[in-house]
């Protein structure tokens, strides 16, 4: 996974995760100049679409300064971004960008024009035309000028290929012909007049240059034809654009000497631009928002190149275009001034990289590398001395000399960590067998607004599993810390902070610890419960938290957590994304049925509005919640758990709206019906039978198995020791024909859509039809993680084959296993016995089983075990209900174990 480190401004690109903001948002927005209305308060609720159209709505001031009728002043807009930030990020973003103005040179480039280069492509302006031109108002309005180059690729295809012309490329650029050239020459001007007249509309000052900018050479006029590499790049028609009080908006087109147009690839424009302007960002805006992992398939959220760069073009996914544009950005970022990045986002994420913490896309970046080396033999440099000369409170103040810190860290072991410029300084005391203690972090400005101190502190988490630290209660960076803490508590003016420790008893007795050895003011016991952080009174100081940052990977434990007593079972509230399908049907009678959980919202898009019949509790109807629905519901922490049961790679928005929302103190428990997450390390895999009970206890973030995948690690697990390491084992599967899903049919008389299902008995007759006969992803998924229950963690495979059949519901798999030495049926029995004794829900038979007693039930049943007269291959037959134990039961046995409550609590035992 790719990690941040180096000393890069954020604003262009960061995290898709967000980070946290404890602490930082105001309670209510304020300003010298203005105040907002409280139908502006309920702006800080809107996400970033939102903030654009209400923008759209009540109009906006013009570049110029002048206000139009109902429009919006310019601390009006910086407000309005504190909803997607805290009033702190923002502001400080804004510093940043206006600091960049005020430090260009006289006489070089216009100030306004080294703020942010904007490259866009074309099918950007085809597909998200309104989205960019609110986006780009919205940064004209707070006074910034990025300069808008933009591409029309897909376009001059569509326009190519009408004409009978086909597009040829070679080495991946365009061959152009004068009568492509001519094509083009059109289509650019159409796309830049369509993207300035959209601004206009929206009274934003916008001046087209579709040429005038660049100077070139033919590339190669025999091999390419009337394709340009750039020589020179004219800088006035933009800073005359910009005085103007308008936005430059460039095509890539360029003029020779002789005044011949030729092509240029916008890509290479766009860093040809920079090269001149030298601006703080460099924004690449594309339709997927960020480069993505060729492996994890995960967007990469940063790359630092100082040092990344030779190991990540190693890499074996990284080849052909990825390997060139990461090649040439790194090109480009070695002749700028190292506070320049390059960022590749999506549109409606521009306000939110640019203005907060959070970040959307990938972030690439020069930076610096990091180090750490023992405290002993640290102490000797003179830069180091001038740190804590400079920056350590104790010694400014006369308390302590340098002296004096530089002998403890003689005297106890102890890791400086830092970067090479020392824009941070950090030293971890760590003895032997001892929680390890961070004495001192000592940024400078620049440490802190360039994320060097991020950087700093991800390579601390590496290397100490647990950390305690204090800071000053007033300590102006006071929400970073509580950002980077699973909890913390104030007391006598210093708060302190720690990670890695979940419960509280624990962490009472290490500070216990740390007062009796000194290593820690004795200030900090008894340890006390929390004030819930939206529920302070305004200026109230938040005195402790167990969980001020919940880890999405499962690691945090809540202290009130853990199995309730029978006379005081506290009730849960469940929310259900995805409730039209089979499993979400099964899941809400469940519930219906569970003692202590109540269902409290139910998501359905197309049956939004109608009451929820199946549910007896209480009334619920049906809502249609957006992504930003749920991430306002978790952040208000209005529900203690979320199912997403969506279709295959749809929930992921979701997911990122409640993580984010946790950051901010939001405490929800995901379980995640779809594939998306079952090979995700920062998650729980959910077979309680096998792996991950005691982890799904402590978990927040559950994915659940597959239903296939359920049956086939059930039954292989038991012979995972005793399998011939040469041969594969290979499952046989049959499904019902509801695993296949549903889909809308006709409404009835209220007007709900049908739930009918995908494939239908009648589409079947009285076959059984094969299907993704290879590469099946619960193959994967199970052997993913059967290869777990091996030593070192193996590579294992296995063959698979899935069926579907014309009954309703249940799975019935035939397992033929090569096994390494010779065995009786009767001890193949035993293991099984042996691996499952205690679990309730596994019936052992020694009759094949049949799929009509699976159908309905709760519970795996297994048997048929008969071992070839070789002795040396055993078959096994297991089977299943794939909407409960293979989804909806197995959904309950997780949120039961996440929740604190029994696992089969709700679950009928009678119905195995």
């Amino acid at each position: 996974m790719l990690r941040r480190c180096s000393n890069l401004p954020r604003s262009a690109l960061k995290l898709s995760r967000p980070a946290a903001r404890a602490f930082t948002k105001p309670s209510a927005p304020v300003a010298a100049s203005s105040q907002l209305s409280t139908k502006d308060n309920v702006l800080f609720e809107l996400d970033v679409k939102k903030v654009g159209n209400e923008i759209r709505k009540r109009g906006l001031t013009s570049a110029l300064g002048g206000q139009r009728e109902g429009g919006m002043d310019r601390d009006t807009i910086i407000r309005l971004l504190y909803s997607l930030g805290s009033r702190h990020e923002v502001e400080r973003y804004l510093r940043i960008f206006t600091q960049s103005s005020k430090d260009a040179s006289a006489g070089g480039v216009l100030p306004e024009a080294k703020f942010a280069v904007l490259k866009i492509g074309g099918a950007i302006l085809t597909n998200e035309l309104e989205d960019l031109a609110l986006s780009l108002s919205f940064l004209n309005r707070l006074g910034l000028f990025p300069v808008v180059l933009h591409g029309a690729g897909p376009q001059l295809n569509d326009i190519l290929e009408a004409e009978g012309i086909v597009p040829d490329y070679e080495d991946g650029i365009r061959i152009t012909d004068p009568k492509t050239l001519s094509i083009a020459r059109r289509v650019f001007l159409q796309e830049n007049l369509k993207l300035t007249t959209a601004l206009e509309r929206l009274g934003t000052r916008a001046r087209p240059i579709p040429t005038g900018v660049f100077t070139a050479d033919y590339l190669d006029k025999a091999k390419y034809g009337l394709v340009g590499k750039i020589t020179r790049v004219d800088k006035a028609p933009i800073e005359a654009a910009i005085r103007a009080g308008c936005l430059p908006i460039l095509t890539s087109l360029a003029e020779n000497a002789e005044g011949q147009i030729l092509n240029v690839n916008a890509d290479v424009a766009a860093g040809e631009l920079a090269r001149v302007l030298e601006p703080m960002k460099i924004v690449y805006l594309n339709e997927k928002g960020g480069l993505y992992h060729g492996v994890s398939g995960k967007k990469i959220s940063t790359i630092n190149l100082d040092e990344e760069y030779d190991s990540l073009m190693k890499e074996s996914w990284v080849k052909f275009g990825t390997k060139l544009k990461i090649r040439e950005i790194k090109e480009l970022l070695d002749t700028l001034p190292r506070t320049s990045s390059v960022a590749i986002i999506s549109t409606d994420m521009l306000q939110k990289e640019l203005f907060t913490d959070a970040g959307a896309g990938t972030l690439i970046r020069r930076g610096h590398k990091l180090y750490k080396q023992p405290g002993v033999e640290a102490v000797g440099s003179t830069q180091l001395r001038q740190v804590f000369s400079e920056r350590d409170a104790e010694v400014t103040s006369g308390k302590r000399s340098v002296a004096e810190i530089f002998s403890d860290l003689k005297s106890s072991p102890s890791t400086i960590y830092g970067d090479e410029p020392f824009d941070v300084v950090a030293v971890v005391s760590h003895p032997e067998g001892e929680t390890p203690v961070m004495t001192k972090f000592l940024p400078s400005s620049n440490g802190m607004l360039n994320k060097i101190a991020d950087n700093v502190f991800d390579v601390i988490k590496k290397d100490h599993k647990r950390l305690f630290w204090t800071a000053k209660a007033d300590d102006e960076n006071r929400a970073w810390h509580f950002e980077r803490a699973d909890g913390s508590f104030t007391r006598a003016g210093r708060s302190l902070f720690w990670y890695g420790v979940a419960d509280v008893k624990e962490v009472e007795k290490i500070i216990e610890g740390f007062e009796q050895s000194g290593r820690i003011e004795r200030v900090f016991l008894p340890v006390g419960p929390s004030i819930p952080p939206h529920r302070m009174s305004p200026g109230q100081t938040r005195a402790f938290s167990t969980s001020a940052r919940p880890s999405i990977g499962a690691s945090s434990v809540n202290s009130r957590r853990g199995y309730a007593t029978a006379t005081d079972v506290p009730r849960k509230k469940v929310a259900l994304i995805g409730a039209r399908g089979y499993t979400g049907q099964n899941l809400i009678s469940l519930i219906d049925n569970h003692p202590h959980l109540d269902l409290t919202h139910v998501s359905s898009r197309e049956l939004a509005g109608l009451p929820l019949k199946e549910y007896k509790k209480s009334d619920v109807s049906y809502s249609n919640l957006s992504v930003q629905d749920v991430g306002k519901m978790a952040e208000n922490n209005e529900v203690d758990a979320w199912v997403m049961a969506l279709p295959n790679g749809i929930c992921k928005p979701f997911v990122d709206a409640i993580d984010a929302a946790s950051q901010k103190g939001g405490k929800g428990v995901i379980v995640d019906l779809s594939a998306d997450y079952r090979f995700e390390k920062d998650w729980t895999y959910g077979l309680p039978e096998l792996y991950g009970r005691e982890e799904s206890k402590r978990s927040t973030r559950i994915s659940n198995p597959g239903c296939y995948a359920t049956n086939t690690q059930l039954l292989l697990a038991p012979l995972m020791q005793h399998l011939d390491p040469q041969a594969m084992p290979s499952v046989f599967g049959i499904s019902g024909f509801s695993g296949a899903g549903t889909k809308s049919g006709e409404k009835d008389a209220e007007g709900r859509p049908k739930t009918v299902p995908k494939i239908s008995a009648e589409d079947l007759g009285l076959s059984v039809r094969p299907y993704t006969l290879t590469d099946h992803i619960h193959e994967r998924e199970s052997a993913n993680h059967l290869s777990t229950l091996l030593p070192e963690n193996n590579d294992f495979k296995l063959a698979f084959v899935p069926n579907v059949a014309p009954w309703f519901s249940g799975i019935i798999s035939v397992l033929t296993a090569p096994l390494n030495k010779t065995f009786r049926a009767s001890e193949i029995f035993e293991l099984y016995d042996e691996k499952y004794a205690n679990e309730r829900l596994i019936t052992l038979g020694k009759t094949v089983p049949d799929v009509r007693d699976a159908e309905g039930k709760h519970g795996w049943r297994m048997g048929g075990v008969q071992v070839h007269s070789s002795g040396k291959r055993v078959v096994v037959v297991g089977a299943l209900d794939n909407l409960l134990k293979g989804a909806a039961t197995q959904c309950l046995q997780n949120l039961n174990n996440a929740l604190g409550y029994d696992e089969l609590a709700g679950i009928p035992l009678d119905k195995l």
